[in-house]
């Protein structure tokens, strides 16, 4: 096999573990243990918070150490998780407490897995960037698909063989990134520097170029309008207004998924995109639009539709914002560029979370919904009339050094 292929395993393994957990994280707090709007929002914030805090200093690890030793040992972590959590359920002694300490240590080994696999797939991609950024993404949330379907079975077997398969999943992974031997990159320096400089230079590196300020801002919009709105909004509406199940939470994540997927495919067949940031600027908006549609859905099942050409929007979005980030960082700090790519989409989550728990109390689920979608469009108007990223046009095909080609 190829690195290409053992890194796309071990990408795989987390993402379906992350399917498995979308759905049973949202199950145990919002229908297991039935909590408010406001706890569901904290609970969501308490998993996302550690990428916030902790985040730079794994892409300045995986800059230094490289990212195959520390994608390894943090996902070895992350395995660790659930079974933790399995030994809490098996005696009956699940609390709100118990859901917030999971939620701070998949957090935790979240925050440094994220950067230092980003870091890898330029080292791996065999001189085609954008096409190993959609063969990673349809793996991601083909597998995704099929996590959520699983985990949809909770209501029928109970949480302890979803949770034993979650490990089992990213061990797996942490053999995959074991057999994955990418070539070193390039440094700029013949000694590392101090890791607060190191992320400070990754810090100048971002603000320096236009582009992936805008990507970073867009990021930063898409965590509080659009994460908030899936993993708090979307769950509780599926809950109050719908009278949902697991199943029925499942099916609307898939649902998500495969729309992802569907647009990621789409690509692959049409070829390179050629103008990532006009790409990327018409999928936000539009998205964002279909997100009010979904609020007045008048049934699951038209919920659901919408949520899949959300999330098909989503995919080009995500796609080319990874590309051009990609495209843009220089060898020696892709670990840390990626890094702060992560942390404007993981960093701002935990305030998208608090933000829509707050909009879902006060103003209902539909309201809070539609009222993400309004203020996104606005604001990716706002970075396509007031930004250079419409005229954007990165080179669609680079070497494996990240050079042009």
């Amino acid at each position: 096999m190829r690195p290409l292929h053992f890194y796309l395993v071990g990408t795989g393994t987390w993402f379906l573990a992350f399917g498995l957990q979308g759905v049973m994280f949202s199950w145990l707090v919002t229908l297991v243990l039935r909590e408010s709007p406001e706890r569901v929002g904290l609970a969501q914030m308490a998993l996302l918070l550690p990428g916030t805090l902790l985040i730079l200093l794994g892409g300045s690890l995986a800059d230094r150490l490289g990212g195959r030793r520390v994608v390894m040992v943090a996902q070895l972590v992350a395995a660790a998780a659930p079974l933790l959590l399995l030994g809490v359920l098996s005696n009956d002694a699940l609390t709100f407490a118990v859901m917030l300490c999971y939620a701070l240590l998949m957090g935790t080994a979240q925050a440094f897995v994220t950067p230092a696999r980003d870091g890898l797939l330029n080292q791996v991609a065999e001189g085609r960037v954008q096409r190993a950024i959609m063969l990673t993404s349809m793996i991601q949330f083909g597998l995704q698909i099929f996590g959520f379907a699983l985990a949809s079975l909770v209501d029928r077997w109970g949480a302890t063989p979803i949770l034993a398969v979650q490990s089992l999943v990213l061990l797996v992974g942490v053999l995959s990134f074991w057999r994955l031997h990418p070539e070193a990159p390039r440094r700029e320096h013949g000694v590392s520097p101090p890791l607060l400089q190191s992320v400070r230079e990754g810090g100048r590196t971002v603000l320096a170029s236009s582009s992936m300020r805008m990507i970073v801002l867009q990021n930063v919009a898409m965590a509080l309008f659009f994460m908030g709105s899936f993993i708090v909004t979307m769950p509780l509406l599926i809950r109050e207004v719908f009278a949902g199940t697991a199943r029925d939470l499942a099916f609307v994540n898939t649902c998500n998924s495969l729309g992802l997927v569907s647009s990621i495919i789409l690509l692959l067949r049409l070829g390179d995109v050629q103008r990532q940031g006009r790409a990327l600027i018409l999928s936000q908006a539009l998205g964002a639009l279909v997100l009010v549609v979904a609020a007045f859905a008048s049934s699951l099942t038209l919920f659901a539709v919408s949520v899949f050409f959300w999330g098909a929007c989503g995919g080009v979005a995500m796609t080319m914002s990874r590309t051009i980030m990609q495209m843009q960082a220089p060898d020696a700090q892709r670990g840390r560029i990626m890094s702060f790519y992560a942390l404007s989409f993981q960093g701002a989550g935990p305030l998208g979370a608090l933000l829509n728990g707050v909009l879902v109390d006060q103003l209902g689920p539909q309201r809070a919904l539609m009222i993400c979608g309004v203020l996104m469009t606005v604001i990716m108007v706002v970075i396509g009339v007031r930004s250079g990223l419409w005229r954007f046009r990165g080179h669609a095909f680079l070497r494996a050094d990240g050079r042009d080609g």
